[in-house]
């Protein structure tokens, strides 16, 4: 692959910045944009941000980053996990925020049409209204954005049944590194025509293209949702009680699992009493016709294992499920909170965890346990000082011993929230050289200059 010398110095920015559209220098601005969720620190801010509010000014900023060889980092609502949307001096960051606009729903074809910058959870708010909903669902559904859910083909709660957000994306129009606009994918559920370059934009993380609008598929919302709530003497038992689900052949919409610390945490945050009840949380729900129907089978798989209470209305249900969803923003409270993302086999989930417990006695770091633990997703999260970082010492040691934990038991690296910047290290050791240098050509075939999210993903 060639490298691209960049005239990295004041006055290419600045020339950029002086004639794109919207733009800011103020330091508050450019000091937010540096970073994400994700625990990592920049070195710098960046040089400037650039507020996107159409496609034209997409194309505008792109165009000038490409005549004055800038690197753009594109960012949504700022939720990443994996510092993809950081960055740093010598680059400028594009903001597509402010394009949040719902342009379209269409309840007979169940599609909906919608610039990047829309929520996850405002566009769930809206489709409801016409009987639908919108399947991937990030714990962080009330401020992630879809831009971003499909630069790291976002998961989360309800994946496992209905699938990530590459099943639910129909088209996308993107604006290439040059300003050229592209349109992939279609507007019909099935269509083989060419190369799948809709597949091939999500999960690029920014540095294919932007996303300036895209045609999502909708779903009708289940007649019936049944919640099963189980806590067990220790997380291995949670898990092992997650794999007997998988093996009983349910498929829930929402299996979720959280460890005793974890389960604290929630306590001290929402004044519950999660932990006084277990050692650790496994929260199942079936919807549908037969939701009840699989409840039964849940409770038939998970009982020996643990103790277990159906979810008596509605209101009882919506409060379990927020105690997963506000597990991260409680951990936020301890310190500075890293979240990893590995991915196994559904039947080694007990291995997993265990060698997370291990990880932590080992390097002394703090590891909480979350998981979607019906396709094998966990999110171990390393909490840290403030003053902490989690690119060096033993917080680093850490996350590459949860990657070759998860290599071991043939897994992966990522699930869900991407490479970005953390995870560079360990990406040959799981893709290998052939995989990267086939990756390698696509991103200089579409961005020669390589201006797009420089040293991100790949």
């Amino acid at each position: 692959m060639n490298t691209i010398d960049f005239d990295l110095t004041a006055g290419s920015t600045a020339a950029l910045l002086q004639a794109a559209p919207n733009v800011s220098i103020r330091g508050e601005d450019r000091e937010r944009a540096s970073t994400d969720r994700s625990g990592y620190l920049p070195p710098s801010p960046p040089d400037g941000v650039v507020f996107a509010r159409s496609a034209d000014d997409v194309v505008q900023t792109l165009r000038l980053a490409s005549r004055h060889r800038v690197p753009v980092v594109p960012r949504g609502a700022g939720t990443g996990l994996a510092a993809a949307s950081a960055s740093r001096a010598g680059e400028v960051v594009l903001d597509v925020s402010g394009m949040n606009e719902i342009l379209r729903i269409d309840p007979v074809e169940q599609l909906a049409v919608v610039q990047p910058g829309v929520l996850n959870a405002e566009l769930n708010a809206a489709a409801a209204g016409y009987g639908l909903f919108y399947a991937p669902d990030p714990a962080s559904t009330a401020i992630c954005s879809i831009g971003g859910n499909i630069a790291t083909n976002a998961g989360g709660m309800r994946c496992a049944k209905y699938g990530v957000t590459r099943e639910s994306v129909l088209s996308l129009r993107v604006i290439l590194a040059d300003g050229r606009e592209l349109r992939t994918g279609r507007d019909t559920i099935k269509g083989v025509t060419g190369y799948d370059l809709n597949a091939l934009f999500i999960g690029s993380e920014g540095t294919l293209g932007i996303v300036v609008e895209a045609t999502l598929r909708l779903r009708p919302l289940p007649t019936a949702t049944a919640t099963v709530a189980a806590f067990f003497p220790d997380v291995e038992s949670a898990a092992r009680a997650a794999s007997a689900v998988v093996a009983a052949r349910v498929q829930p919409s929402m299996m979720e699992l959280m460890d005793g610390p974890t389960l604290e945490a929630v306590d001290m945050a929402l004044g519950t009493d999660y932990r006084s009840r277990g050692g650790a949380f496994l929260l199942v729900q079936t919807d549908g016709y037969g939701a009840f129907l699989e409840q039964e089978v849940v409770l038939e798989a998970v009982s020996p294992l643990g103790t277990c209470e159906k979810a008596v209305d509605d209101e009882h249900a919506a409060a379990l499920v927020t105690a997963r969803r506000e597990a991260i923003p409680s951990l936020e409270r301890l310190g500075r909170v890293s979240i990893g993302d590995i991915g196994v086999p559904r039947g080694r989930l007990a291995e997993v965890v265990a060698g997370l417990e291990q990880i932590s006695a080992d390097t002394g770091v703090r590891i909480f346990t979350i998981a979607h633990a019906s396709d094998g997703n966990l999110h171990p999260m390393i909490v840290m000082d403030q003053e902490e970082s989690v690119t060096e010492g033993p917080p680093k040691e850490a996350l590459g011993r949860m990657f070759h934990l998860a290599k071991r038991l043939g897994g992966t690296l990522t699930g869900e929230h991407g490479v970005g910047l953390l995870k560079r290290d360990w990406l040959r050791d799981e893709l290998g050289d052939v995989s990267l240098e086939v990756q390698h050509a696509i991103r200089q075939a579409l961005d020669p200059l390589g201006i797009l999210n420089p040293g991100k993903a790949i």
